[in-house]
């Protein structure tokens, strides 16, 4: 049975996709607009987050975040800053851009995330911390020992949409959180990301770093003060760039979409954690595969199933059988950043991390999506099942 780790583009994606033709052809202007402001404040409340900023991807997202925190003067360039070895290209790749040190911390196996344990092992300055396949390990214990010791926290949480530990969401234990929309991750706008924070400070550099370093995007109040700050005329005050930026801005397709798909959000996580309650039923009695940690994840909104095997050799077997069954793996997440040829480019001396190299190298996932049918669910548990030998 062949089974994609993504199966559509959109929920619901026919309706989605006519609702979409008939908005492009009405809609009266396509830039930045009041569907991606309606889209923020629709997230905030999702997200029980005061301020929620839109941008092209959860990716520029990430570099948004840090530039606005530099810019800030809560990171200051040259500081090291903690970060998952077993997470995705760009929750590192912005650190490194814009002058800071990753410091690489192990996971743990059987939660594929970060514990506070391995956080105190290290010297770091700030955590960004991955909530990694909506997963994670003791956060509350991360975010004290972080407040404990001064160390800036802020957390990716663009797989972990809709997870809650202890009954709070993943993505407001820190300063701030950011979140993807690339297609098949748990809310799809084909592409677009947000940062959340509940920080007024924070979010007015976001609103100005997101468009080219200018004010007009902020609240009325806000550019009067720095219009006055600055001596700003009327004529010249939309043409002042207050600090270092991007132009990340997203459209009103984005928004649209993201309106759109909202509505199914919930139902949306639902399913996606009824299917890996359902899968980790049978990778929990398999004693070839290592359990996995769930220990104070009060509602988990899945992203994908990793399974990882006791051994190669069952690792070899199972991923035999998913193949030759035409079910879609791939590695859980990128793999050990150590190992990826830009971190080894720019930082070739950080490591060993056993846990992410075990993972690795005997690891892999399968799709959890809120489209996938019973069917589709049994047949991978039938992939998973033990079978004892002779």
């Amino acid at each position: 049975m062949k089974i994609p780790l993504i199966k559509s583009s959109f929920y619901n994606e026919q309706d989605t996709k006519d609702k979409l033709c008939e908005f492009i052809q009405s809609a009266q202007r396509l830039s930045l607009d009041s569907e991606c402001k309606k889209f923020e404040e629709t997230f905030s409340n999702f997200q029980e987050r005061e301020y929620s900023t839109l941008v092209t991807s959860g990716s520029s997202a990430n570099l948004l975040l840090i530039q606005s925190l530099l810019n800030m003067g809560k990171l200051k360039k040259g500081n090291k800053v903690g970060v998952s070895a077993l997470t995705w290209s760009t929750n590192i790749m912005p650190v490194i851009q814009l002058g800071l040190e990753p410091v690489l911390i192990d996971c743990e196996i059987d939660s594929v995330n970060v514990s506070s344990k391995k956080v105190k092992e290290k010297s770091i300055d700030a955590l960004f911390l991955t909530n990694a396949l909506g997963f994670s390990s003791d956060i509350d214990n991360i975010a004290d020992y972080c407040n404990k010791k001064n160390i800036l926290f802020f957390e990716d949480n663009c797989e972990s949409l809709g997870t809650k530990y202890k009954e709070k969401r993943l993505g407001n234990f820190g300063l701030a959180s950011t979140f993807s929309f690339y297609v098949g991750h748990h809310l799809s706008t084909i592409e677009g990301g947000m940062v959340c924070t509940d920080d007024e400070e924070l979010y007015h550099n976001l609103l100005m770093s997101r468009i080219h370093g200018w004010g007009r995007n902020l609240p009325l109040r806000k550019q009067g003060e720095l219009k006055k700050e600055h001596g700003a005329s009327d004529f010249y005050e939309k043409y002042l760039f207050y600090d270092l930026a991007f132009n990340v801005r997203p459209n009103e397709i984005t928004g649209f979409l993201g309106n759109s798909q909202m509505k199914y959000l919930n139902e949306m996580i639902d399913k996606r954690e009824e299917n890996f309650k359902s899968i980790n039923e049978t990778v929990s009695i398999n004693p070839e595969i290592i359990p996995l940690n769930l220990e104070g994840l009060t509602k988990i909104s899945n992203f994908g199933v990793p399974l990882t095997f006791k051994k190669k050799e069952y690792f070899e077997k199972y991923k035999k059988r998913f193949e030759e069954s035409e079910v879609e793996i791939r590695p859980i997440i990128s793999g050990n950043m150590v190992d990826q040829p830009f971190f080894k480019k720019y930082f070739p001396n950080q490591g060993p991390f056993p846990n992410a190299s075990f993972i690795h190298e005997n690891g892999f996932y399968c799709g959890n999506n809120p489209e996938m049918n019973p069917e589709e669910i049994n047949f991978i548990k039938e992939l998973l099942k033990y079978e004892k030998r002779n």
